[in-house]
């Protein structure tokens, strides 16, 4: 495979990514600043007419690294809580794919056999109870972070039955934008009990007419549960793919 192939220039194994670039992972960096910058040029000047870019990983405890890096032209292209990854566009039209520019997050329309839907109210609110949710984390699976978001926010555990809306707000947190996905789930349990105590101040069971016609509910929230009682929604459905190996959800359009 293209991504499996390592080259070793200097002290560096460069990777050949997809993009006809390399990457060089945060690992096995030199010791000194000088050895740094005397490889970054070697490493330049053997791959400058053969690659379309270079990216390196540079982790948050060789931060010293960051300017000498920005120095022979590379620039900052994303980050997490221990690394800056940083390119260097060796040709002039080289594709660059785009850092992630958005936060995910899932909310949940959770109704029980007596017409009663399960609502939160939380400090920061200045408006009346909302449906519970919240930030789906790296690597979490959506249905995953709909119970987990669930059960923090009201001690109730669910189970996913279909995705009902998608929201695209901008601007969100950070100048990004972010990918609400509303789901419809099945109650398991009832018992309310927050453990979310930081961020959510009551949840309970409320009468799912009574909540449409109360005025303190946003429209936005009331749409999504007329959406909900009205539409199937989209299932999930992982049919297997040979061609893809990742972890994955697919959803669907549900029969009538």
């Amino acid at each position: 495979m293209l991504q499996n192939s390592v080259e070793t220039i200097g002290c560096f194994n460069a990777i050949l990514d997809p993009y006809n670039g390399i990457t060089i992972n945060k690992e096995n960096f030199p010791d000194t600043k000088e050895e740094f910058e005397l490889n970054l040029e070697l490493l330049i000047d053997e791959v400058k007419t053969r690659r379309n870019l270079i990216w390196i990983y540079i982790d948050i405890k060789n931060s010293e690294y960051i300017p000498l890096a920005t120095k022979k032209g590379f620039f900052f292209h994303s980050c997490d809580k221990d690394y800056i990854l940083v390119v260097k566009r060796l040709k002039q039209n080289a594709i660059i794919p785009t850092a992630a520019n958005h936060t995910l997050g899932v909310g949940a329309v959770v109704i029980n056999e007596d017409n009663e839907i399960l609502v939160i109210k939380e400090k920061i609110s200045t408006v009346g109870y909302k449906l519970p949710g919240g930030h789906i984390d790296n690597a979490e699976m959506i249905t995953n972070a709909l119970a987990r978001e669930v059960y923090e926010e009201t001690g109730v555990k669910v189970e996913f039955e279909s995705v009902i809306s998608l929201g695209h707000f901008y601007p969100h947190q950070f100048h990004k934008s972010n990918l609400y996905v509303l789901c419809l789930a099945k109650p398991l349990t009832r018992e309310i009990n927050i453990y979310d105590t930081a961020e959510v101040i009551d949840a309970k069971w409320i009468d799912v007419n009574e909540y449409l016609a109360d005025e303190n509910v946003l429209t936005y929230s009331k749409a999504i549960v007329s959406a909900a009682l009205s539409s199937k929604g989209f299932k999930i459905d992982n049919k297997p793919l040979s061609h893809i190996k990742k972890e994955m959800e697919l959803f669907f359009p549900l029969e009538n």
